[in-house]
């Protein structure tokens, strides 16, 4: 069982602090809020009083914090993290903050002989609860073996994400593909309830078909990523499908300001000349787009 200072009591925090109690290990906690630690302490934590206390004596120390000003001043402050820790210690940041926040945290801390890898979760406070968390692991083979008994009581999988710096990277990636899918599928759930669809019916029918399956497991892999674009379902038909649905959104007043986006992306493949390629091809032009090497030559 392992000595770990926890800084970062919020709501995902907190029952991550109390996984790793259940799990036996020796835990000290930092929040500016009191009754949350206050609220550790009666599961059996002990109350730090400052960063740089909770990293004393500390095997790991833990940081869950809200955004990366707060992660630096913590780790680098005034009676912060680096004051009392030890070198044979291990930091770990599982905090959701800017990867070049990330990177240069990491850089200054391997400067200053300090060994520091990042942990960022994945799924919601009720996953924190269960010890059900998807932990995206970014550092050496060694830091991530060397913690995952600790990720083993917060999650129930831990991906080793390629590298310092790869696990946030993947957190934010993962994340925005979520965030922006809300939008769209609120879009689409608008629009059918505005033209009369029953919900239930067209919750079964997307929940069947890439619109709510996604393009990662379904479309993807048999074409683009198998560097094959002969047509199963062409992007013309998949541009004018698409103006089909935002003219009918239009009569009926409702925003689509995601179809009008993805529009565009269409709009630009077709530019390209790949109006007859399937309509995975929107990924292979706006890699193109972006200078990355074509997939499929």
């Amino acid at each position: 069982m392992s000595t770990i200072g926890f800084i970062g009591l919020g709501q995902m925090g907190t029952p991550m602090a109390l996984n790793l109690i259940k799990g036996g290990h020796s835990v000290k906690v930092f929040d500016i809020n009191q009754d949350a630690v206050q609220q550790l302490v009666e599961q059996g934590a002990t109350a730090a009083t400052s960063p740089a206390n909770a990293a004393l004596d500390s095997e790991f120390v833990i940081t869950m914090l809200p955004n990366g000003t707060l992660v630096k001043n913590v780790i680098l402050g005034e009676n912060g993290v680096t004051t009392t820790l030890d070198k044979n210690s291990l930091l770990i940041d599982m905090s959701t903050i800017h990867p070049l926040e990330t990177d240069s945290l990491i850089k200054q801390m391997s400067e200053l002989g300090f060994s520091m890898m990042e942990a960022p979760v994945g799924r919601t406070s009720e996953h924190a609860v269960r010890g059900e968390l998807l932990i995206m692991a970014g550092g050496t083979k060694e830091q991530i073996e060397r913690a995952k008994p600790l990720f083993d009581c917060m999650g129930n999988e831990t991906v080793d994400c390629g590298g310092a710096g790869k696990g946030i990277r993947v957190k934010i990636i993962n994340n925005y593909m979520s965030i922006a899918l809300n939008a769209l599928s609120a879009e689409a759930a608008t629009l059918s309830e505005a033209i009369g669809l029953d919900w239930e019916t067209s919750m079964k029918v997307m929940s069947g078909t890439p619109a709510g399956k996604g393009h990662f497991t379904t479309t993807w892999p048999g074409k683009v990523l198998a560097g094959d674009l002969s047509p199963v379902f062409m992007v013309d038909l998949a541009h004018k499908d698409l103006g089909i649905a935002l003219d009918l959104a239009n009569q009926v007043k409702v925003p689509m300001p995601c179809g009008a986006a993805a529009r565009e992306m269409y709009n630009l493949t077709r530019a390209a000349g790949r109006g007859r390629q399937d309509w995975t091809a929107v990924l292979e032009q706006l890699r193109v787009s972006s200078g990355l090497e074509p997939k499929v030559k």
